[in-house]
């Protein structure tokens, strides 16, 4: 894709949502971090329904870990891997706790110390708690990043780098977002919806359909 083509596709992907954001739900930045940890291999959607519980109990890293582990796994075994999700929050409370006084860490190297807490968790968290210009590539921007041409590669890191180079600095911030929804809802991974999408004459998948 060529760049003033870069410019034009997120041109109409914000005048669509001017300001995106998560639909995880939160109140906190540590919220934030359990719900997107939670978020690894399951929906926006069951994540909200057993935060929504959870939270209403244990907002805090001291609650959840008074809660200990078992506990925990009452509010989220709806949720994937929730008895790994379990350990992994229980751990990062402690560490919260030990280290940054119960704050989450604005740092990357504090944040992916964290259990559980990978480079894409970590970006999400850079990106909407601390308004940093991170790039957190899931399947849906690992897919729409190769299928419309924006950035090609083999692996989330790839793409990752790739897209924080070639995105125009005005769209930098809330790229992140505008790909995910237009993966989740538009350019979907069965049965995209190219003929309602508003870049599939940018899109290099588009221009092979002939829009």
């Amino acid at each position: 894709m060529k760049p003033e083509e870069r410019q034009e596709f997120f041109r109409r992907l914000q005048a669509l949502n001017p300001t995106p954001v998560t639909e995880l739900e939160y109140h906190s930045t540590f919220e934030l971090l359990v719900a997107v940890i939670l978020s690894a291999q399951a929906t926006d959607a069951s994540v909200n329904l057993a935060t929504r519980r959870l939270y209403r109990q244990a907002n805090t890293p001291r609650a959840i870990l008074a809660l200990g582990e078992d506990g925990l796994k009452d509010y989220i075994r709806t949720i994937g891997l929730f008895n790994s999700k379990a350990k992994n929050i229980i751990a990062t409370c402690k560490v919260l706790l030990e280290k940054h006084a119960g704050e989450v860490p604005a740092a990357r190297a504090d944040l992916e110390a964290l259990p559980g807490v990978g480079r894409k968790t970590a970006n999400v968290v850079l990106n909407v708690a601390f308004g940093q210009s991170t790039m957190a590539v899931d399947t849906h921007i690992f897919r729409v990043a190769n299928r419309t041409g924006l950035a090609l590669g083999k692996t989330p890191l790839c793409i990752e780098r790739k897209l924080q180079k070639c995105i125009p600095e005005p769209y930098m911030l809330h790229a992140h977002h505008w790909l995910i929804l237009h993966g989740r809802y538009t350019c979907k991974a069965r049965n995209p919806n190219c003929p309602e999408c508003v870049v599939r004459d940018l899109c290099r998948s588009g221009k092979q359909q002939g829009y």
